[in-house]
Order: structure tokens, then sequence, then C-alpha cells
């Protein structure tokens, strides 16, 4: 009796919250996963369907991303046709195709009916061929068409993600038959900011915005209203590169163009967001040389992708152990050495990490590039000497007092200030060289920096201090 009026009481604060599903750190309320949970374990499907059915397709996402494998394929069971299959392009991968494998191929093809292209494109694309055939075969011809046209578009380009619902009209059309034709027109896009301006074989002219028909007389012509449509996207174009034109130049939205220069569809905003967002995560997950993790892989599927770069971490770690054991005498007579060889060493990677990370994103933003790639070289010199310096200077100070001897604190200020230097430029050095190379910088650089800063700050103290004791 207990449990019941329990999960009452959880199912009455969900009706009392609305549609806010989250608590105050962004994460999805427990009491309301807990009622969730309940309503699938019970089958209650009037509550999922009242509750979880009206979800934003991205609260949806993060549901699902949320309770267990086990609930989520319950979840689309009992949901059926209720089930907003957009969702999917909000979880990552690994759920997408689990969730996926979970339903037959008609009824992706009823729920892929109902989509917008672009998520349509998203979810087809990383199903088996057969499959995604099959389910292909089952949609209107015009529908089939469109896909299949996005779908032999190159991953990761402008026509991967666009859409190909759009509105288009002749330039010799007036205002009054373009607002007569979007009025009764039923098959146009639920929401648009543009219209399109084609020639008779899909040529692109021209785009009007919505505003500038509101504002025209009926009587007067699409054609001496429209502007020319000065940023055309290739639908072979990168995504990134398409990015950066909506970043650039403020767009809502573009047109996407074939090779002949002819309108197969149209880049919005909200893509252009997620690629932003799915670039930069690609960036920050390579520099650390993770791959292409997702937090629901396995930890079979978690070490597989990490152990190849902790492979070649532990071949340069061998160089700079190599480089010690030059010195393995030096070592012998002074123990000092051997405590604060891990500080040159750390301090180095350190700052050649912090070089590095602003050199690789600016090489993906574009803001570095041959013409000031000599001036930021400068920059980060100069950086790297006075942070060298003051640095050096404290670790000197210390491990002076430390050791009583103020000989070991000048050996290892001096061997700072070297390996600093280094590192400034080895972070900004082996990106530029990577990227010039057509190797990706974000994947390849981390390894080398660290590599040159370790070795150079074993070799410079360790050399200075051989040196020293040589001469005394």
């Amino acid at each position: 009796m207990s449990d019941i009026g329990e999960d009452h009481r959880l199912r009455t604060k969900t009706d009392d919250a609305g549609d806010d599903i989250y608590s105050e750190d962004g994460s999805i309320r427990a009491d309301f996963l807990a009622m969730v949970g309940a309503a699938i374990a019970d089958r209650d499907t009037l509550f999922l369907r009242s509750h979880v059915a009206r979800l934003h397709e991205s609260e949806l996402g993060d549901l699902l991303e949320a309770i267990l494998p086990d609930q989520r394929h319950a979840l689309v069971r009992l949901l059926g046709d209720d089930f907003d299959l957009t969702a999917l392009t909000e979880v990552d991968e690994k759920i997408r195709m689990e969730i996926v494998d979970q339903m037959s191929n008609a009824q992706i093809a009823a729920a892929i009916g109902e989509l917008d292209s672009d998520d349509a494109v998203y979810i087809l694309e990383d199903l088996d061929h057969e499959d995604r055939e099959e389910i292909l075969a089952q949609l209107p011809f015009t529908e089939r068409v469109r896909l299949r046209r996005a779908l032999d578009y190159p991953e990761q380009s402008a026509g991967r993600r666009m859409q190909t619902e759009f509105v288009a009209v002749p330039p010799f059309w007036t205002v009054g038959q373009t607002i007569d034709y979007m009025r009764d027109e039923e098959d146009l896009p639920e929401s648009f900011t543009q219209i399109f301006v084609i020639d008779p074989t899909f040529k692109l002219l021209g785009v009007l915005d919505l505003d500038r028909i509101l504002r025209a007389k009926r009587q007067v012509k699409i054609e001496t209203i429209m502007r020319e449509t000065n940023y055309p996207i290739p639908a072979d174009m990168d995504q990134e590169e398409a990015a950066r034109l909506f970043e650039q130049y403020d767009l809502l939205s573009a047109a996407v163009v074939d090779e002949n220069g002819r309108l197969v569809g149209v880049l919005t905003i909200d893509d252009v967001v997620d690629v932003i967002q799915e670039e930069a995560e690609e960036d920050i997950m390579r520099l650390s040389g993770v791959g292409d993790e997702e937090l629901s892989d396995s930890v079979r599927e978690t070490s597989r992708s990490r152990v190849p770069w902790l492979l070649v971490n532990l071949f340069t770690a061998f160089i700079s152990a190599s480089v010690i054991s030059l010195f393995e005498a030096t070592i012998e007579q002074v123990v000092a050495l051997a405590i604060l060889m891990p500080i040159v060493a750390g301090m180095g990677g350190n700052a050649g990490s912090q070089t590095m990370t602003v050199t690789v994103r600016a090489l993906a933003t574009r803001n570095l590039d041959i013409h000031n790639a000599w001036r930021v070289a400068r920059r980060e010199a100069g950086v790297g000497l006075i942070n060298g310096v003051v640095i050096g200077c404290l670790v000197g100070m210390v491990a002076g007092l430390w050791f009583h001897d103020v000989h070991i604190g000048g050996l290892i200020a001096t061997a700072m200030l070297i390996n600093m230097f280094a590192a400034a430029m080895a972070g900004i050095m082996i990106p530029l060289l990577l990227d010039r190379a057509g190797a990706d910088p974000a994947v390849s650089s981390a390894v080398f920096v660290t590599a040159i800063t370790d070795t150079t700050g074993f070799f410079s103290f360790l050399g200075l201090a051989t040196w020293w004791f040589m001469l005394r």
C-alpha cells in the first residue's frame, strides 16, 4: 500500500511540474525517472503516452540516455506509434542502434515518413544496406528519391545534413501568387524563413526572406525584390566548412546546390549548431587520444579505443627513459637530481599542452594560417621565455633551499627556462607541421609534444648537471 501511495505522490508532483523534467543541475529529476521506471514496469501505457510521448525530442533523448537499456526497449515497445523517432537524433550512436534493432523495418519506415528529411537521413545512414533499402522501398516515390539523393553524398558533408524540403518559386511569379501558393500547398516544410527563386532547371537564381514578401504588394514580381544568395553551399562541402560559413556570415539558413548549381536542399541553423558541437567534442576527445568514444560504450569498447595511443605514449616514454639512462652516473652522485627531474618534465608538458590546445583550436577555426603563423610563433616564444624565467626562478629558489645547494637551484632554473621555451615552440610548430602534412593535428599533436618536452627536460637538466659537476 505504501508503494502505491508513493507512486501516486510522484505522479502528482510531475503533473504539477508541467513540462519541467529537469532538476537545477540540468539532469532529469530523480522522481521523474522513478515514476517512468514504475510506469514501464507496470506497463502503464496511458501514463507513458501522456507524460513521455509529449516530451520534446531533446528531452526524450535525455530520458533514453538516463534509463537502463531494458527500460529503453520496453519504453519504445509500449509507446508504439507514439514514440517520436526524432529523439534518436539526440542520443549517441550506440543507443540509437540498440533501439532501432528492436524495431521492425515496417515500423521504422512508418516513422521515417513523418520525419524531416535531415533527421531521416541521420537515422538511415547508420543502418545496414539491406535494411536501409527495405525501409526506403516502403516510402512514397518522391520521398524515397529525396532520401537516396541525400544518402549518396559523402558522410560529414552538407548534403548529408541538408533538409530536402524547401519552398522554391519561379522569378516571374508575383508576391500574391507566392503567398497563395504557400497558403494552399500542403507539401511544404513545417517552418521556413526563406523562399528560393529557381529557373525551370532548378538552377538557383536568388533568395527571398519572408519579411520582404510580407512588406511587398501582391502585384510585385518576385524577380524585382529577390536578392542574390551570396553563400550557396556545395552539397559535397564538409559540414565543418559549412558551419564556418554560418558563423562568419551570421546565416539562419543557406541553399545547398549540386555541382551544376541546382538547388537540392537547405541547411538550417539548428543542424549547424549540432555540427559545431560535434566538431568541438571531436577535437577535445582527439586531443586526449580517446577517439570516437561515447558514454554508452562498454568497458571492452572503451579500452580498445584508448589502448593504441597509450601504446604510442609508452614508446615515447621509453625514449625519455633512455635519455635518463645516459646520465646514470650523474644521478648516482646527486640523488637530488632524481627527485627534481619530474618537476622539469611535468612543467614543460603542461606548458606545451597549453600552447598546443590554443594552436589546434585556432587551426580548426581557421584563425591560424600561413599568413599569421610566424607572428603567433614569435608571441609563443616570448611567452615561453617569460614563463620559463618566472617559473624557473621560483623552482630554483625552492630547490636551493630544499637541498641547501645554490648550484642545484641554478641548474633546475636554467633547465626549466630551456624546457618551457622548447615546450612553447613544440606546442605551436608540431600542430602546424602536422596540418601542413595533411594529418589531423588534434589526433597526433599531444604524443609528439609530450615526447619533446620530456626528452628536452631530462636532457637539459641532467646534461647541465653533468657539465657542472665535471667543471667542479
